[in-house]
């Protein structure tokens, strides 16, 4: 029972990432700024790692333990926590970018 309210809860994070992913990379197109873009893009990276994360937790608890599924998990687990660490990387360096441009007279 516990672990079906889990799976439950896993599938609303997912839905959650994926719609915040998909408004962030719309947001990133659609604004002129490049250092706002750039922002914007990092969050869509950050939050696919999440939904990657999350994918790969969704997939332990409905398949059982075969080689090729826990092959495709551990892959999800890597791409997931490299796509946040790159979003989390790239985030500061368009964050200390916007700031400095921000300080400079035009």
């Amino acid at each position: 029972m516990l672990i079906e309210v889990f799976k439950y809860i896993l599938i609303a994070l997912f839905a959650i990432a994926m719609i915040c992913s998909a408004m962030n990379s719309i947001r990133s197109r659609r604004t002129t700024d490049r250092h706002v873009a750039g922002l914007y893009r990092s969050w869509t990276n950050i939050w696919m790692g999440c939904m990657l994360v999350i994918l790969a937790l969704i997939l332990m608890f409905v398949f059982t333990g075969s080689t090729l599924s826990v092959i495709v998990e551990a892959l999800f687990l890597i791409m997931g926590a490299y796509n946040v660490f790159a979003g989390i990387r790239n985030r500061s360096y368009y964050a200390r970018l916007k700031q400095h441009s921000g300080n400079t007279p035009a």
